[in-house]
């Protein structure tokens, strides 16, 4: 049964950036598809960055792109968000979530989530 968890959360100021990381075990993450999502307080989950199983495809929010981007390391069994010039309204818990069916990458089909991590973005 795959278990995923974050990590790498933390309380950064405006333009600094964070790393986040999505541990897999149980299973081999190669066989998901893998996608971060965040809740910021009072709103409803939004989806930020997706891999496919192949690192082929990736997607963005537009909020997010060009400043947010998403890997995968399969000898560590991992997937990691590179955050940089983080914005205030980027503060939020942060999942990753995974997706078995889909060769390409959404932010629908999730089967499996982690707990998350929170990011908070303050001067």
């Amino acid at each position: 049964q795959l278990q995923l968890v974050e990590s790498g959360g933390g309380l950064v100021r405006p333009g600094e950036s964070l790393r986040l990381s999505c541990a897999a075990s149980g299973t081999n993450l190669g066989n998901y598809a893998i996608a971060w999502f965040r809740q910021a307080p009072g709103e409803g989950r939004e989806g930020v960055a997706c891999v496919s199983r192949s690192a082929v495809y990736s997607n963005y929010a537009d909020s997010v792109k060009g400043r947010f981007t998403i890997s995968r390391d399969t000898a560590k069994n991992a997937v990691y968000l590179q955050m940089s010039g983080l914005k205030p309204e980027d503060t939020a818990v942060y999942y990753c979530a995974a997706d078995p069916l889909t060769t390409s990458c959404s932010f629908e089909g999730m089967t499996h989530w982690g707990k998350g991590t929170l990011v908070t973005v303050s001067s």
